[in-house]
């Protein structure tokens, strides 16, 4: 496969983000407007939940899909205010909401809290995809990764997602394999998003390659994989043999 068909694949599975502290308004409407006009349409817009009704307006009848995030970035947040959280973006026209599962209680063996978490907003979901982000690059090791990859799924993901972008270790390829492994055991469809610090084709094809020789090789689908990442946008648009118009969407993925 050529550098060009690469990246048009990658691109069709990318989650565009902007997670910047000081988004705004403008920034989320520039965002909206990249994901329309690139060389491939990308699966979703990635952005705060105060934005998904601006996200709504702008994107129409498109097929781009909106993402947004709740319990970001810290995993920290009760549960109240979650549920609320989520019902709200859902309400504003949001089409995924992507949970950071509280990893800390899980990591000192509070594994109902983490349960509870992922069940409660998968409830509120209904059929609009909820995607867990695990947080694995702060993980003890790989043992862990896996233990918290089953309870998402088992309490409801339909992906589980490597990282917020926000800390300091975000997607490895051996967390990535390693949640593949539960992915391809588990009795329903489940996606997987590696996020954060993917920013070159090169990364970018390290993650398929390993996700075609686990799970075959017509497996990676939006449905099934996504990017989470702001900065790759413009290696994969110059890979493709384009220009990235616009500002590099931020937010530290």
């Amino acid at each position: 496969m050529s550098d060009a068909d690469l990246a048009k694949r990658a691109l069709a599975l990318l989650d565009l983000t902007d997670l910047a502290d000081d988004a705004t308004e403008e920034g989320a409407r520039e965002l909206c407007r990249r994901a329309l006009s690139g060389p491939v349409t990308v699966a979703a817009v990635c952005l705060w939940p105060r934005f998904v009704a601006t996200a709504r307006e702008a994107l129409g009848d498109s097929a781009v899909r909106i993402a947004t995030v709740v319990n970001f970035p810290d995993g920290d947040t009760p549960i109240a205010p979650v549920i609320r959280e989520t019902e709200e973006a859902l309400g504003a026209g949001a089409d995924e909401i992507d949970l950071v599962l509280p990893w800390r209680a899980l990591l000192v063996g509070q594994a109902n809290t983490a349960r509870a978490m992922v069940g409660n907003v998968k409830m509120r979901c209904g059929d609009k995809l909820l995607k867990v982000i695990l947080e694995t690059g702060e993980y003890p090791d790989l043992d862990k990764v896996r233990e918290a990859s089953e309870l998402a799924i088992a309490a409801g993901a339909d992906f589980i997602k490597t990282s917020t972008g926000k800390t300091a270790h975000s997607a490895s390829i051996a967390a990535v394999r390693t949640m593949l492994g539960v992915i391809a055991l588990a009795r329903r469809p489940i996606g997987i998003k590696p996020s954060g610090g993917i920013r070159t084709l090169v990364d970018a094809k390290a993650y398929l390659d390993l996700t075609d020789a686990m799970m075959g090789p017509g497996w990676a689908t939006p449905e099934s994989f996504r990017f989470g990442a702001s900065g790759l946008y413009g290696a994969l648009v110059e890979a493709i043999g384009g220009a990235a118009t616009g500002t590099t969407p931020r937010g530290a993925y």
